[in-house]
C-alpha cells in the first residue's frame, strides 16, 4: 500500500486540532473532531435507492442509513464523473480548474458542430490544494480507496494529494488491478475488495480522527455482479424503468459495502462521533429513450427526472446526497435547498477545524443545514458550466454546450451554440417538461443576466465560432486559466 503525506505535519495539525476544538462542558476534555466517511456510488442514479423511490432495486443498508440521517433531495454534481471529482477534492467549478468533461475534446466527433470546445484539463492542476490535504493538515489520518479518476501518475497520484494511503483502481469489476499494485484475492470482486480496505483502515485509526474516501466503481460499465446476487433479481419483476437483475445485483454489492461500513464504525465504538456521507458521481445511466436518443442504451431510469449521465438536465445531476451525524443531524429528515459538489469541501473543512486552502472555494458548507435540515444557506443560486460536447453514437448528443442557474423553485439553461433558453420551475415541474422562456420573459432575463455575471466573475472560458476547417490530430489539454482567490 502507498503511503504518501507526513507523519510530522499530521502529529503538528493533531496539536492544533486539540488546541481548537471546544470544551466540554466543566472544562474537562477538550471534544473530538468528528471523523469523516465519504463513499461514493459511480453512475448511481437519484431514483436508484429504495428510499429515493426504487421499487426494484434493494438498497436495505443505504435505506437504513437515510432514516438515521438527513437525504439532502435538491442535490447536484456533474454530468459526468471527472469533473465531480476534480469540484469535490478542489471546491472549485470547472470554469475555473479546467476539468469539465472525462478525456481531450476529440473524444466525441463535434466537426459539424458550430462551436470547437474549450481544451480540457485532465488532471487535478497541482497547484490546487485538496480537502484530504487540509484535513491531513488538522490532525486527521486520511485513506482512499477505489475510483480517483483525476490524475494517477506520478505527482497527481493520491498519495501526493493529501492522502496518507491510497489505492486506485477502476475499469472491471472482476480481474482488475491496482495502483500501486496490490495483492488482489482470486476471484474477488472490486467492490468487496475496496469495502475490506476501507474497513481494516477504520479499525487501524478509531483512536484518532480520520477522513476515509470511498469511491466506488459500481455502478458503472462494464455491467457485471456476482452471480448469486444476480440470482436474487432474476425472476423480481420490473417497476419503472428499473429492471436489470445485474444492474440491481451491482446496486446491491455496494449497499453491502455502505453496510459493511456502518458495521465497522459500531465494531470499533465510533459511529456516534462519525459524520458518514453517500452519495454518487452523477445522474444514472437512463432516461435516454424518452429523450430520443436511443442509441445511448437504458440500463436504469432516472424518472421522475429528465434524461440521464451526461446531460445537464436534472437526470444527470441530480444525485441523492445522505448525511448521518448522530445527535447532530436530525433523523429520519430531509432537506430540499439546492446544494452541490462543491460545497463537500468546506463542509468538511468545517467538520475538521482545517485550516483554509491556497485557493478561493466556491461552495458554502452544509453544516447549517446537517443541524438543521428546515433552514438556509446564505447563498440563493448554484450554477454549473459545460463548454463542451457529450456524445453517443454519430451525431447523437447527450448534451451540447450549456450553462444553467437554479435558483429556489427555478432553473435556467442557456444553450451556448445559439443562446436557446430553457426555464422551468423544478416545484411544479421537476421532469423538466414544459419550458416556461416564452411565457415568463421577465425571469428569463433575469436569471440569464445572473448566470451571464457568475460566467464573468469565475471567468469561464467559453467556446468558440468554429473555423471553416476542422482541426486534425489529438487534443492537448491547456494550461489552466490561473484564477485569484478574491
Amino acid at each position: 500500500m502507498t503511503v504518501g503525506g507526513s507523519v510530522v505535519k499530521r502529529a503538528i495539525g493533531a496539536l492544533l486540532m486539540i488546541g481548537v476544538m471546544p470544551l466540554l462542558a466543566g472544562g474537562a476534555e477538550p471534544v473530538r473532531s468528528p471523523n469523516v466517511v465519504f463513499i461514493m456510488a459511480d453512475d448511481l442514479g437519484w431514483t436508484d435507492l429504495g428510499c429515493f423511490g426504487s421499487k426494484y432495486y434493494e438498497t436495505p443498508h443505504i435505506d437504513r442509513l437515510a432514516t438515521q440521517g438527513v437525504c439532502f433531495t435538491n442535490h447536484h454534481h456533474c454530468q459526468n464523473c471527472t469533473p465531480t471529482r476534480a469540484a469535490l477534492m478542489s471546491g472549485q467549478h470547472g470554469a475555473r480548474t479546467g476539468v469539465y468533461t472525462v478525456g481531450g475534446i476529440d473524444r466525441f466527433d463535434w466537426s459539424m458542430r458550430p462551436l470547437r470546445p474549450v481544451e480540457n484539463v485532465t488532471a487535478l492542476p497541482l497547484d490546487l490544494d485538496t480537502v484530504a490535504d487540509q484535513l491531513q493538515k488538522a490532525g486527521y489520518a486520511t485513506g482512499m480507496f477505489g475510483k480517483w479518476h483525476i490524475g494517477e501518475k506520478g505527482p497527481h497520484h493520491p498519495a501526493r494529494r493529501g492522502f496518507d494511503e491510497a489505492i486506485v483502481t477502476m475499469g472491471k469489476h472482476f480481474n482488475f488491478t491496482t495502483n500501486p499494485d496490490v495483492a488482489v484475492p482470486k476471484g474477488v470482486y472490486l467492490a468487496d475488495f475496496l469495502t475490506d480496505k476501507a474497513v481494516d483502515f477504520i479499525a487501524r485509526h478509531k483512536e484518532h480522527p480520520f477522513f476515509l474516501y470511498l469511491p466506488h466503481f459500481g455502478v458503472h460499465s462494464p455491467y457485471q455482479a456476482k452471480p448469486k446476487l444476480i440470482e436474487r433479481f432474476a425472476d423480481k419483476r420490473g417497476v419503472g424503468g428499473h429492471a436489470n437483475p445485474t444492474y440491481a445485483a451491482m446496486i446491491a454489492s455496494v449497499d453491502d459495502s455502505v453496510g459493511r461500513v456502518m458495521q465497522a464504525l459500531d465494531a470499533a465504538g465510533i459511529a456516534e462521533n462519525t459524520v458518514l456521507v453517500f452519495t454518487s458521481d452523477n445522474g444514472g445511466v437512463g432516461g435516454y429513450v424518452r429523450e430520443g436518443l436511443k442509441q445511448a442504451g437504458d440500463i436504469t431510469d432516472n424518472a421522475p427526472l429528465r434524461s440521464g449521465k451526461g446531460s445537464l438536465y436534472e437526470g444527470g445531476i441530480r444525485v441523492p446526497f445522505i448525511v448521518r451525524w448522530p445527535g447532530i443531524a436530525p433523523a429520519a429528515t430531509s432537506c430540499d435547498v439546492p446544494t452541490m459538489h462543491v460545497d463537500v469541501f468546506p463542509t468538511f473543512a468545517e467538520l475538521a477545524a482545517a485550516p483554509a486552502p491556497r485557493q478561493v472555494l466556491d461552495g458554502e458548507s452544509l453544516v447549517p443545514l446537517m443541524r438543521d435540515p428546515g433552514g438556509m444557506l446564505q447563498r440563493n443560486a448554484i450554477f454549473q458550466h459545460f463548454p463542451g460536447y457529450l456524445g453517443s453514437g454519430k451525431n447523437v448528443w447527450r448534451t451540447t454546450p450549456v450553462s444553467i442557474v437554479q435558483s429556489g423553485d427555478w432553473k435556467l439553461m442557456e444553450f451556448l451554440e445559439d443562446g436557446r433558453l430553457e426555464l422551468y420551475n423544478l416545484r411544479e415541474d421537476l421532469g423538466e417538461a414544459t419550458n416556461l422562456a416564452s411565457r415568463r420573459v421577465e425571469k428569463a432575463a433575469e436569471m440569464r443576466a445572473r448566470l451571464a455575471a457568475w460566467r464573468n466573475d469565475v471567468r469561464a472560458p467559453m467556446p468558440q465560432r468554429r473555423g471553416p476547417e476542422p482541426p486534425t490530430g489529438k487534443a492537448k489539454p491547456s494550461k489552466r486559466q490561473k484564477q485569484k482567490a478574491t
